[in-house]
């Protein structure tokens, strides 16, 4: 049988029997893969170190009849331990990992495990504020979904001026200009473009108030995660 090769991410980790785990894992060129990792939680596993959460690998498997493969080999390619100092980046991370699981069928497009590296990174750097990792997180889910709201035209197509309170309509996914009772500020709706169009959240890390701005709008975002997702 031929070995396919592969990097991954790992998304979830099921025991099986004495000594075996099935993993599910997120790949960039073959979609989601269930693999049979056999003998993995032994003492001696060469397939043990290749297979950790919070790690972007090189994996080798085998197809099988059914749905389940078998993984063959698995080495680190790289390990992000610092997300592992910080409980409140842990708790996050493990949501990360099951947001995707459930977001994804068998055969997400490739940008669903460039995202989950990049948010990886993101956690990885404890210079990046943990709400703006979260936050990016969550925007470009939304946009890969084809939730993005419209951060540049008000409903009526007229461009969001920049010295006025807005209001948000999530049935049109716009904002409104309202100056007397608006919640948003043009500041917050500058920063929601920049976490929609960043690549990556670590450069967000050196916007001014980055902190704060992700605070004060992640209950929009939620708002936008619940409605859409």
């Amino acid at each position: 049988m031929q070995q396919l090769k592969t990097k991954a991410i790992v998304l979830s980790r099921t025991n099986y029997g004495e000594t075996d785990r099935i993993i599910t894992v997120l790949t960039p060129d073959s979609g989601k893969l269930s693999l049979m990792a056999r003998g993995v939680r032994t003492l001696k596993s060469k397939l043990a170190g290749g297979i950790e959460l919070f790690s972007l690998n090189d994996i080798s498997y085998i197809r099988g009849k059914s749905e389940l493969a078998t993984l063959v080999s698995a080495r680190l390619e790289s390990h992000f331990p610092q997300i592992l100092t910080d409980i409140d980046r842990v708790q996050f991370g493990y949501e990360l990992l099951k947001i995707i699981n459930r977001a994804t069928e068998d055969q997400p497009e490739a940008a669903y495990f460039e995202l989950v590296k990049d948010t990886l990174f993101g956690l990885n750097d404890l210079e990046v504020p943990l709400s703006v990792t979260r936050l990016w997180f969550m925007c470009q889910l939304l946009a890969l979904s084809g939730h993005m709201p419209n951060l540049t035209t008000d409903a009526k197509g007229l461009a969001l001026a920049e010295n006025t309170l807005f209001s948000f309509d999530t049935s049109t996914m716009t904002f409104a200009p309202q100056n007397s009772g608006g919640r948003y500020t043009p500041e917050q709706v500058k920063f929601l473009r920049l976490l929609f169009a960043a690549h990556n959240p670590r450069p967000l890390a050196r916007v001014i108030n980055a902190d704060s701005l992700s605070q004060q709008i992640t209950g929009l975002i939620n708002l936008l995660y619940e409605y859409q997702l």
